[in-house]
């Protein structure tokens, strides 16, 4: 046969899709089980950056300051990083399509939960439960791709995966921006349950049923788990309140790094010893595996870090509102709509390493193209260098995921995608508080060598200070040395502006070199054979 039904079979021993058929052609329900499965896949990640262009209107409903709302995005990427590892053993205890069905419906669940949140703790717990129910839609949607499609046919796959891993993200402030300005920021958290019911009643149908392996509990790498569970919370809580607590010279960060250090330490080293681990982190071993989940940490750090700065400065220098910023990031992510279904036509004819090297160059080039910004650089400014981003992105995330998985057995397809997955979001939360890090350490600099030139002896200083004094009191103000007073202030403010705007270009060219070193990655993976990698060629 050339395609595998995925209704109407009997029971298979297995508790992971079993290998498609390696014909020409997938069936339409496996199509319909895919494209269901992508749809979970894009809320998953469309909600981690949701939230992004409307943080200051959810911690004004909530009643928590600027510096802890931030946690409103972080605690759902923590209980996405934790769960995508686990993804593997749980679909193999009690099924894929029994973990698919439940954990879908449990994420919509917890995702209407978040709109009734009244304070900070409940509103993190519940986006951390609603990023763990959700995370394990984002790898078992991958893992249909490799299972159930026919080699031909899987960049087809691989690039309906890439629209949710690069277009979610760059939709989700306009989506999240459009709702809250209009209809209040509780409404975000509503988009999710009528794709969810969708994707969960045709999985219903289309998934075949499985024996549950209840005997796995017994050999779970439960201290694998444990560590794996601590160590990656604790580095993504270091992460998030290093910079606003000063890094290392905060004991509570310390202690954090310590506890992120040994545990993650005890959990690579019982992953390579233990006969049954839960990562099988031998895989990376394989070269274009180890070298495509590399440059995937390098992207993530891109894909998401760009995705903080954007909102950032338009919020924080261009005082954009929500739906505002929501609109110049829909630029990064609508032409990748055209964009992406047209890579595996390409991926026919050209070497995915060089499709994805060119991905990546783009993408880098448009983060340079941020490096010149000034006091007018707004909306109208980030048109051309949003739309080569999405170009970049379209070219860059499926060719990525044929490098990756493209050289691992199907069989083991579930266990890579879950190692890819959980590195691939790992690096972008390393990436947003790197630059978020990077932005007020340039910042600072950029202040003082400007702070240095500004000198009250300089002519041209004080001729600035003059001109603003006139100003104010030619517009109301009647004392000359209040007006002159009001005259520094606006000067230091204009200091101030200046240098958080180059503070944020410095920032985009750091973006821009972590791109050129992932395409050099990408490079130098090994060649791709057969049509996952080649689109169909032979």
């Amino acid at each position: 046969m050339a395609s595998l039904a995925l209704t109407g079979a009997a029971p298979a021993p297995r508790t992971t899709p079993a290998p498609a058929a390696q014909g020409d052609r997938a069936s339409a329900t496996i199509w319909i089980a895919i494209f269901a499965a992508m749809i979970g896949a894009f809320m998953a990640i469309l909600n981690i950056q949701i939230t992004n262009a409307s943080l200051l209107n959810i911690e004004g409903g909530i009643g928590t300051g600027v510096d802890n709302g931030s946690w409103i995005s972080t605690s759902y990427l923590i209980g996405e990083i934790v769960v995508i590892p686990l993804t593997d053993y749980l679909s193999r205890v009690f099924s894929f399509r029994r973990i698919m069905l439940s954990f879908a419906s449990m994420f919509a669940v917890f995702s209407v939960a978040c709109a009734f949140a009244t304070d900070l703790p409940t509103m993190i717990a519940l986006r951390a439960f609603q990023g763990f129910f959700g995370g394990v839609l984002i790898p078992m949607a991958f893992t249909l791709v490799f299972t159930k499609l026919p080699q031909r046919q899987q960049p087809i796959g691989l690039a309906m995966f890439s629209i949710a891993v690069t277009f979610a993200p760059a939709i989700g402030p306009t989506i999240g921006g459009y709702l809250t300005e209009n209809y209040g920021w509780q409404t975000i958290f509503f988009v999710n349950v009528v794709p969810t019911v969708a994707m969960v009643t045709t999985l219903y149908f289309t998934l075949e049923r499985q024996p549950m392996n209840l005997g796995l509990l017994r050999e779970g790498d439960w201290f694998g788990i444990a560590t794996m569970a601590v160590g990656l919370s604790a580095l993504q809580a270091v992460l998030e309140e290093g910079n606003k607590n000063d890094w290392f010279g905060s004991p509570f960060i310390v202690k954090l790094a310590i506890v992120a250090g040994v545990s993650l330490a005890l959990f690579v080293a019982n992953e390579l010893l233990i006969e049954k681990p839960l990562l099988r982190l031998r895989l990376l071993t394989n070269r274009s595996f180890g070298l495509g989940t590399l440059a995937a940490v390098f992207i993530g750090f891109a894909l998401f870090g760009s995705i903080y700065l954007l909102p950032a400065y338009l919020g924080q220098v261009q005082h954009y509102n929500a739906e505002q910023i929501g609109t110049v990031l829909a630029w990064t992510g609508l032409p990748q709509l055209l964009l992406i279904p047209l890579v595996p036509l390409l991926m026919q004819r050209f070497d995915v390493r060089f499709i994805a090297f060119a991905g990546a160059s783009i993408f880098a080039i448009s983060s340079f193209m941020n490096t010149s910004m000034s006091l007018n650089y707004a909306g109208d400014q980030l048109f051309y260098p949003n739309v080569v981003r999405a170009v970049g992105q379209a070219l860059l995330l499926t060719p990525l995921s044929a490098i990756s998985l493209g050289s691992v057995a199907p069989q083991d397809a579930s266990a890579a995608s879950g190692i890819s997955n959980m590195m691939r979001n790992l690096g972008g939360a390393i990436g947003t508080a790197m630059l978020s890090t990077i932005v007020t350490k340039r910042e600072q600099f950029h202040s003082n060598i400007i702070g240095q030139a500004v000198d009250l002896g300089r002519d041209e200083v004080r001729e600035r200070i003059a001109t603003l004094t006139d100003y104010f009191l030619s517009h109301g103000m009647v004392d000359p040395t209040g007006a002159r007073h009001q005259a520094i202030i606006a000067l230091g403010k204009t200091v101030k502006q200046q240098a958080l705007i180059m503070g944020f270009s410095d920032t985009f060219a750091v973006v821009g070199i972590v791109l050129v070193l992932a395409g050099v990655v990408l490079l130098l993976a090994g060649k791709q054979k057969g049509a996952a990698a080649s689109g169909g060629g032979h």
